[in-house]
């Protein structure tokens, strides 16, 4: 299921979005000086610390004082590097709200990544034939980090439905998406990402301990599907499969995101076979 991090919202709805929460978060788990220092000796701390707000403000627009705290930079720091993203056209200012926000250059850039375009491209009609041969919402996402990243979407032609869109991301430990895709990792590289991090807890189904989800993903890893049953948000329900390319590497992950109400007692076993068939198609097609 998903929302933007930072976060507006994903849920089942009738129609209409559920105003999530809002509070001061640190990008990925680190501050701004702590990313700078685990990194090697030739990154450049203020490139990365413009890098750092870009990210922010691709979630959301901030006001000056906000990044600052976020980042737990001076504003004078801060101030300065936002002045130099406006005078280079990848941020604007919006001097009636007070708030920064991407500019046109960051899309212009944005475009030139074409990394997964073909899946999309492959994906996407048998995406949306899914979605009306369920009359649930498709998925197609990507793991960026410990974060979800969804990169294409076919709705649910029915009126209660997951609300979702494209680039917005969810921390892969609570949504069905997010352990498929992290399964395709090792162990030890599922640790290494997870250092330091707290597994935040959205609902009482949330996976909080990473033992836990390293015992899930095993699961995943023997079933060949994940699921989250109410795990990110009361009320909604998810079944994915990983994507595997030539080389038989995860490259992306596809699901079937219903409301609980729809989901019958055999929903995970009739949703995985057409499920599983889409991929299968989309695997052959990445072969070729």
């Amino acid at each position: 299921m998903v929302e933007p991090r930072g976060r507006s919202s994903l849920a089942v709805l009738f129609g209409r979005s559920r105003p999530g929460r809002r509070r001061s978060r640190r990008i990925r788990g680190v501050t701004a000086d702590e990313a700078a220092s685990s990194h090697g000796h030739n990154l450049v701390k203020s490139a990365d610390r413009a890098l750092i707000i870009l990210e922010l403000l691709s979630r959301g627009r901030h006001r000056l004082s906000d990044i600052a705290e976020t980042l737990r930079l001076p504003l004078s720091s801060v101030h300065g590097l936002l002045g130099t993203l406006v005078h280079r056209g990848f941020a604007e200012f919006d001097p009636t709200t007070r708030t920064y926000g991407l500019g046109l250059k960051a899309w212009t850039v944005g475009q030139g990544y074409t990394g997964h375009r073909d899946i999309v491209g492959l994906a996407l009609p048998l995406m949306e034939r899914l979605a009306q041969q369920t009359g649930e919402t498709v998925q197609l996402s990507r793991l960026d980090g410990i974060e979800n990243v969804y990169i294409a979407i076919a709705e649910s032609p029915q009126p209660m439905k997951l609300v979702s869109a494209v680039g917005m991301r969810l921390p892969a430990h609570s949504v069905a998406l997010g352990k498929a895709l992290l399964a395709g990792l090792s162990d030890d590289e599922v640790v290494a990402r997870y250092e330091d991090v707290e597994l935040e807890r959205f609902t009482d189904n949330t996976i909080t301990a990473l033992p836990q989800l390293l015992a899930q993903l095993d699961e995943v890893r023997r079933n060949g599907y994940a699921v989250d049953d109410e795990e990110y948000i009361i009320g909604c329900r998810c079944l994915a499969v990983p994507i595997r390319d030539h080389a038989g590497e995860v490259v992306a992950g596809m699901s079937v995101s219903a409301p609980t109400p729809r989901c019958g007692e055999n929903w995970t076993e009739e949703t995985r076979a057409p499920l599983t068939e889409v991929v299968d198609a989309v695997h052959r097609q990445l072969r070729h």
